[in-house]
């Protein structure tokens, strides 16, 4: 009632697309309090409660004692602020940076003002305790003896594997690639996640008593049968690491890449050599089109003009969204809404617009005759509304348009996890080809195989895999143990 809302404040687009470091700056402490006030301990808080409404998440999916931390912040208790937090998420740093704050959209105060801006108080206080000392490596009592294999080393795995050593269990990650954190590591450009506060976390859970196992593949360089017969139980949490292709006339062409394989190869040569490898996809005088919105298109926008693109527009399939919520999307649904996202304010300043154009699908890739994209052709689309309640999509006659493009990048969500190691597991897939286990179960029809976070839901939040893993390792050491004390 008496504060405005403040926002941790960005870097300017001109002076970060200079370099890789993060967008944001920090807020002094006094000003950090006073967002910490403007918390009214609502009687019944929506923003912890982590639930799907219309599709959505609404509220924290680790159901975050928010009021209490945002109190104890206000009130100076920075530690005690960070003992509350600590007991619901693992790694705060990571949702304090990525998360797309599906808790602020369920603050009731949000109803009529700017809701509290919860995740910059979260990651002021992750960071607070890193700072003095606070968070150090938790060691149990006794060790269990049991052992238990950790198939991924993305979000939900690290969650589960940071949860089950910390009862006594002998934990092993395994990583396909050459660093441990999936796609904290990889999949998360540097300027929106700073790789050493990933590291920082490795090491972290390593002095733990995890063990990482990098560059093995399960199932090509340890085979199944070794795995199930070294390990108590087995986790799966892969991800869903098969994206989504377009099948139109052309995608074979030279110069179309999938998002990922982008933004993987970026990251792994700047943390390898600053780029000076040169093995990765480079943008630099080209002109690029990203096919998709979403948090992993934007990164893919904000990649290029760090290489110093020549153009750059975005293709979304759908209408822009309005500038407040519409009727049929009200609180605490998260708002759909018409938003500049990091890589698209970057992208207006040098260009001078928003990126994207919406209503726009592609029909082919056009080539140059020796298999090297040059264009990308579309047609505008309107969508009406349907007898059963959705819409449907329609061409415009006449709004053929063949777009200029040396790099493409296919930016359009992920199908599942990828199926060979789950058939020699014996593991059941669901409709969607994810891993067929319950939630808040994860059992898999195998006795002693586990799943969690994007390998079992499909794509979705860092925020939903933290909680899938912790929700993972609560029944692994219930199978284990025949009884669990974890949350």
């Amino acid at each position: 009632m008496q504060f405005q809302r403040q926002q941790l404040p960005e870097r300017s687009p001109e002076d970060r697309l200079e370099d890789w470091q993060l967008l944001y700056q920090h807020l002094p402490l006094p000003s950090l309090q006073r967002q910490a006030a403007r918390c009214m301990d609502c009687g019944i808080p929506f923003c912890h409660t982590g639930t799907i409404i219309n599709g959505m998440t609404s509220g924290c999916p680790v159901n975050n004692l928010i009021p209490e931390w945002n109190d104890l912040v206000f009130r100076g208790l920075w530690r005690e602020a960070y003992e509350r937090l600590s007991k619901t998420n693992n790694f705060p740093e990571f949702t304090g940076l990525v998360c797309p704050a599906p808790c602020e959209a369920a603050c009731t105060l949000g109803i009529h003002d700017p809701p509290v801006t919860i995740k910059n108080i979260e990651y002021a206080i992750i960071e607070r305790a890193f700072a003095e000392g606070w968070i150090r490596p938790h060691t149990a009592a006794q060790r269990t003896g049991r052992r238990i294999a950790i198939v991924g080393s993305g979000p939900a795995g690290l969650a589960c594997a940071d949860q089950l050593i910390r009862v006594g269990h002998d934990v092993t990650v395994y990583e396909r690639d050459d660093r441990p954190g999936g796609l904290l590591m990889y999949g998360i450009p540097n300027m929106k996640l700073e790789k050493s506060v990933v590291q920082r976390r490795l090491d972290l859970m390593a002095r733990m008593g995890v063990a990482f196992e990098t560059d093995v593949e399960v199932g090509v360089d340890v085979m199944v049968d070794a795995l199930l017969d070294d390990y108590d139980a087995i986790v799966l949490c892969m991800g869903a690491t098969r994206p989504r292709g377009l099948a139109v006339k052309g995608e074979q062409l030279r110069g179309i890449h999938f998002a990922v394989d982008f933004l993987r190869a970026n990251t792994k040569s700047l943390l390898d050599s600053d780029l000076a490898d040169g093995r990765y996809i480079s943008a630099e005088g080209k002109d690029v089109i990203v096919i998709g919105g979403g948090d992993t298109g934007t990164d893919c926008v904000a990649t290029a003009l760090r290489h110093n693109c020549r153009s750059l527009i975005q293709f979304e399939i759908l209408p822009q969204p309005p500038h407040e919520r519409a009727p049929d999307n009200p609180w605490p649904q998260w708002p759909r809404v018409y938003t500049l996202d990091y890589g698209q304010k970057e992208a207006a300043a040098l260009f001078g617009r928003d990126p994207r154009r919406y209503c726009v699908m592609t029909r082919r890739f056009v080539g140059n005759g020796s298999g090297q994209v040059t264009g990308v052709e579309t047609i505008e689309v309107a969508w009406e509304p349907s007898s059963n309640g959705g819409a449907v999509l329609h061409e415009m006659p006449g709004t053929q348009r063949i777009w200029p493009a040396q790099l493409v990048f296919l930016a359009m969500g992920f199908l599942g996890p990828e199926g060979k190691l789950l058939q020699e597991l014996g593991v059941e897939q669901d409709a969607r080809t994810n891993v067929s286990a319950e939630f808040e179960e994860y059992a898999t029809n195998v006795p002693g195989i586990f799943a969690a976070g994007d390998a079992r839901r499909g794509q979705s939040l860092v925020v939903w895999a933290i909680r899938e893993g912790r929700g993972a390792a609560r029944e692994v050491d219930r199978y284990l143990m025949g009884e669990t004390n974890l949350p």
